[in-house]
């Protein structure tokens, strides 16, 4: 079973579904017990930094989160949900994260658009088990901030928005994606489809 974290904040019912298309069990709870019992874990996330970590602070989900990190079981965050993982953001005033990865989230800086929206290629860096068997293609990204992480062992995946933005994190069992795998075609379902297997959850029979 595939536990996706309920604080109020993301697309939990888009992600669920796409959890379930690959051939899963998904479950939208803020239950720790459902969470931690779980094979594998996605925190989602649409809108502000601060926001989101209050929540999960008031429900306790911050600690949850992190001992589900902690239990090395995979752990996903997708958009916001990835730049949760990291130590601080800057959105709205700076906030301390869940500090699951070393690194800053900050705004986009220039005379282009931002948001920064739209199908951008990703540029694969190290080997990971998140992109094992896949090719180099387009994800769909809506965001107005990046990570900076400060370990380059961390960054997996990048692409080039007026500079390099980073598109996929990991370190041991805690993944973040930048962009929607959900709403990114095949390659974002393959992607999202490689963390699940990770998981070791049961298949449905046939799929």
């Amino acid at each position: 079973m595939i536990a996706i974290i309920d604080y109020g904040m993301g697309n939990l019912h888009s992600v669920s579904k796409a959890v379930e298309r690959l051939g899963y069990e998904a479950v939208v709870t803020a239950d720790p017990a459902v969470i931690m019992a779980a094979d594998g874990a996605i925190l989602p996330g649409v809108g502000a930094f601060g926001d989101a970590m209050e929540n999960l602070r008031e429900t306790g989900l911050d600690a949850v989160t992190k001992a589900y990190a902690a239990s090395g079981k995979p752990l996903l965050g997708i958009c916001l949900g990835m730049q949760l993982l990291f130590t601080e953001g800057e959105e709205h005033g700076d906030h301390k994260g869940l500090d699951l990865l070393p690194g800053r989230v900050v705004r986009f800086q220039g005379d282009y658009k931002i948001p920064h929206m739209g199908w951008n290629k990703l540029q694969f860096g190290q080997e990971s088990p998140l992109l094992r068997g896949l090719e180099e293609g387009h994800v769909y990204f809506v965001h107005s901030y990046h990570a900076l992480p400060e370990e380059a062992s961390d960054l997996l995946a990048t692409t080039d928005y007026y500079q390099q933005v980073t598109a996929v994190v990991g370190r041991g069992s805690v993944y973040g994606m930048q962009f929607h795998p959900e709403k990114s075609g095949e390659l974002g379902m393959s992607l999202l489809g490689n963390f699940l297997a990770l998981s070791g959850s049961p298949k449905a029979t046939g799929v």
